[in-house]
């Protein structure tokens, strides 16, 4: 089939199949153009390895250090009639290339909050792996089923203790102005923290301890955007900024009941870039393509693959890592200096819709969005048509 964006609000209901395979490989080839990881991980488990950083994740441990891999992710297969999604299409390009390369690596595809897929995970480990040294903590979610008590927990993105009125950028409308989220009440921020916080993370390493399949001395990282005080009334300060708050409370009880095989746990604080999860959140659009224009002009800015190749390179296997004020690994300092900070805020006050062009870059930011879904890649004419239908090759 012929197969062009499908845009509806902040999300694409569609997917190109060769556009996220040459995605990936844009990915694959800055990783390997930048060597090998110096006393990298061998055995890596990535949970939510299909977009974002979970895939960079993945695609670092094994193209940077030659680590075996195992992918959790909940992506739909293509059929006849409708496309597969971004994550589908970009883990059959990842799996292709790894097996082209003689590099052992395999997927589970299904729900990572509950047991069952927990269960299946420490079975294949088991099976075909041994112990990991590396887990990968990467999922973002709306929702998510307690695995003990069945209840289903919704997420919200909201401020928190009022509110909130702020410049925003409707992305359908290519047009800026003021967006009023309403303040959330104590059950949406419990529930929040329920679905997007540390609990989750908590359970994988303690069922993958339990079942004897961690290596002495092993790393774990959940990863975090903090920002500063531009976006903390509808990030930091807000729901989602109370569930990574919990991402700190996991990190100390990881630590402890881990400390018998010297487990090291970590929260990562990464840049704001363009995912699926951060087009959905009021603010970030505008303050994105703002940030683009600032650090894009200053030859600084990092997207996914450069954060998390750096990450690995420099502070998880780094002899000399930085951390943040909180404690967690900190690789958006660039994007935090004052300087920096004060050109966007600039930008932020200044921005009109008739200025967006001149003032940001929001066309690199659409940009970026359309990639995320295969649209976009120069390489490619997309008036040919491609296969929807595309398997994933070693899916347990």
């Amino acid at each position: 089939m012929v197969v062009k964006p499908k845009i509806r609000g902040f999300i694409c209901t569609n997917a190109h199949s060769a556009g996220c395979a040459a995605h990936v490989q844009e990915q694959i080839d800055y990783v390997k153009a930048q060597g090998p990881i110096a006393n990298g991980p061998k055995n890596v488990l990535v949970i939510g390895a299909s977009t974002g950083y979970g895939l960079a994740s993945r695609i670092t441990a094994a193209f940077g250090a030659g680590a075996k891999t195992l992918g959790i992710f909940f992506e739909k297969e293509g059929t006849e009639r409708k496309t597969a999604s971004a994550g589908w299409y970009n883990t059959a390009a990842f799996q292709q290339a790894a097996d082209d390369a003689g590099l052992w690596s395999k997927n589970i595809n299904g729900d990572a909050f509950s047991e069952e897929i927990k269960q299946k995970t420490i079975a294949a480990i088991k099976a075909e792996m041994g112990k990991v040294d590396l887990v990968i903590y990467s999922l973002a979610s709306p929702r998510r089923t307690d695995p003990k008590t069945g209840e289903v927990f919704s997420s919200t993105l909201k401020p928190i203790g009022k509110d909130v009125t702020t410049k925003n950028l409707n992305t359908s409308q290519r047009a800026i102005g003021d967006i009023t989220v309403e303040a959330a009440n104590e059950e949406e921020i419990a529930n929040t923290v329920k679905v997007m916080g540390g609990e989750d993370w908590e359970l994988w390493v303690d069922a993958l301890k339990e079942a004897d399949v961690l290596a002495e001395n092993f790393k774990t990282t959940a990863y975090t955007y903090i920002g500063k005080e531009l976006t903390w009334p509808i990030y930091g300060h807000a729901t989602i900024g109370k569930a990574k708050e919990d991402l700190d409370r996991a990190t100390a009880a990881i630590k402890a009941s881990t400390a018998s095989i010297n487990g090291e746990a970590y929260v990562s604080s990464l840049n704001a870039v363009v995912t699926q999860a951060s087009s959905a959140i009021p603010i970030m659009p505008l303050y994105i393509s703002a940030l683009f224009k600032v650090m894009k002009a200053d030859g600084t800015y990092e997207g996914t693959i450069e954060q998390i190749n750096g990450l690995f390179r420099e502070s998880l296997y780094g002899e000399t890592p930085r951390f943040d004020d909180g404690g967690h690994l900190f690789q958006n300092y660039k994007e935090l200096e004052d300087d920096v900070q004060a050109r966007i805020q600039g930008i932020w006050d200044s921005v009109t819709t008739e200025t967006i062009d001149e003032l940001t870059d929001y066309v690199g930011y659409h940009n970026e969005f359309l990639r995320l879904f295969g649209f976009g890649i120069e390489t490619l004419d997309y008036d040919q048509e491609v296969d929807s239908i595309v398997a994933i090759n070693h899916l347990l």
